[in-house]
């Protein structure tokens, strides 16, 4: 297995045409404002020296504010989509989230992998759908402190769960009983890669989580 790691601290895109927009109106009233004045000025008495110059001082402040902001959406812009490209690469492969969510379909199970922090000899799993609502409750036997649990939308009751995102719970315990933490990531194979507002997300099990949540991504022959 392969460690990656990702950054994607992007301004969003509607930050982005707020600034510009707020800039641009900024930029046209001073020149109308700079204008207006130059022409109503009183020749026996013109505008100082000191005064033009401070007023052209901040004429050309402003424009670089509108030039930089365009320059610095133009950077954003180009690393989203190379950020997208790289990403791309993790299409059909195998990754491990550090997150409690995972995506149920018909055709694929939620699936998770667990860490005990000591040997434990059973899990008690819980189950929560998007809303955070418990929807499943169930304990099974374990012989190692670490392994992978999946749900195929079965709940113990009988019901049949619809597709969606779930997230997992689950709490160790040992041979004299006592509880041990597990820690819980969610695992399965990216389908799609998508942005937005900068931050690039991978599609598993039908569901979108962050690349910046990715924790290990398998080689392709694993």
């Amino acid at each position: 297995m392969t460690s990656i790691a990702s950054t994607n601290a992007t301004l969003p895109a509607a930050a982005q045409s707020a600034a510009l927009a707020k800039s641009s109106a900024d930029f046209n009233m001073f020149l109308k404002l700079l204008t207006t004045q130059m022409q109503n000025q009183d020749p026996l008495d013109p505008m100082e020296t000191s005064e033009y110059t401070q007023q052209l001082v901040q004429y050309s402040q402003v424009e670089q504010t509108i030039q930089q902001t365009e320059t610095l959406k133009s950077i954003l812009s180009s690393l989203s989509t190379q950020d997208m490209a790289q990403a791309s690469s993790l299409i059909g492969r195998d990754v491990v989230f550090a997150s409690a969510q995972s995506g149920l379909t018909a055709a694929t199970p939620a699936a998770w992998s667990y860490q005990a922090e000591r040997p434990i000899t059973s899990l008690v799993a819980t189950i929560s759908d998007g809303s955070g609502k418990v929807v499943d409750t169930r304990t099974i036997t374990v012989e190692e402190k670490s392994g992978r649990f999946s749900w195929d939308g079965n709940a113990t009751t009988g019901a049949k769960l619809p597709e969606g995102q779930y997230a997992l719970a689950l709490l160790g315990r040992d041979n004299a009983g006592n509880d041990v933490k597990v820690n819980v990531n969610s695992i399965g194979k990216v389908r799609e890669v998508t942005t937005a507002s900068g931050v690039i997300n991978l599609g598993v099990n039908g569901i979108e989580l962050p690349a910046s949540s990715l924790v290990k991504v398998a080689q392709p022959d694993e």
